[in-house]
């Protein structure tokens, strides 16, 4: 995917119950020069990130789990493990990337959850309504962590793609630190789903 430009726009101190992190607020442009598509995205930040390879967590937004507490997804589970484990480290970065519903938006998102209770599993509902499995592109990211002058990273998840998207835009996955949790009977399938048509990386599953 053709990077236009990714620019820092904001940035203030944030203190959160796992600690204090400065948000970063970032824009970038995508594809085509005369008609680039605008994403945005946020990175917390804690500590030192720059004289080790810090933690980092690439998390895609899930207004259903993050917020209201989903229990068909693990990803507020995922969210709230990475913060407390750069807390913990006392250093890193989350960046929250506005990509609901592995990109396909909030809408779909929903009328995918209805083809889900129907019978389909994520990738299949989807498939049904036009989609690629997973729409998302990880672009940004790798953008946003040269700005903030990280280079080198000890990326936080079971995505292997976000692994070699880090690397195509120049930033050193130096180790894959698991992202497990354990989740609720309810997204039972949709972990097993991201393991067996996806290709997430479970150590324990």
């Amino acid at each position: 995917m053709n990077v236009q430009s990714v620019r820092q726009v904001a940035s203030a101190d944030f203190p959160t119950r796992w600690g204090k992190f400065r948000i970063f607020g970032f824009q970038g442009r995508f594809g085509d020069p005369h008609a680039p598509r605008l994403e945005e995205a946020v990175a917390l930040v804690m500590g030192d990130v720059r004289s080790i390879p810090p933690l980092v967590r690439i998390h895609s937004q899930c207004l259903t789990g993050d917020v209201f507490g989903s229990l068909r997804c693990d990803c507020r589970q995922q969210l709230e493990l990475a913060l407390a484990m750069i807390a913990e480290q006392g250093a890193g970065v989350l960046i929250y990337e506005q990509q609901e519903g592995r990109g396909i938006g909030l809408m779909a998102k929903l009328q995918a959850y209805e083809l889900q209770d129907a019978g389909l599993d994520t990738v299949e509902a989807n498939e049904r309504l036009g989609f690629k499995a997973d729409q998302r592109e990880f672009a940004m990211p790798a953008e946003i962590l040269k700005l903030l002058g990280v280079s080198q990273v000890r990326l936080l998840s079971n995505n292997p793609d976000k692994v070699a998207a880090l690397e195509r835009g120049g930033v050193k996955v130096v180790e894959r630190v698991p992202c497990e949790v354990t989740p609720s009977s309810h997204a039972e399938d949709y972990v097993k789903t991201k393991k067996e048509k996806m290709g997430h990386l479970f150590t324990s599953r």
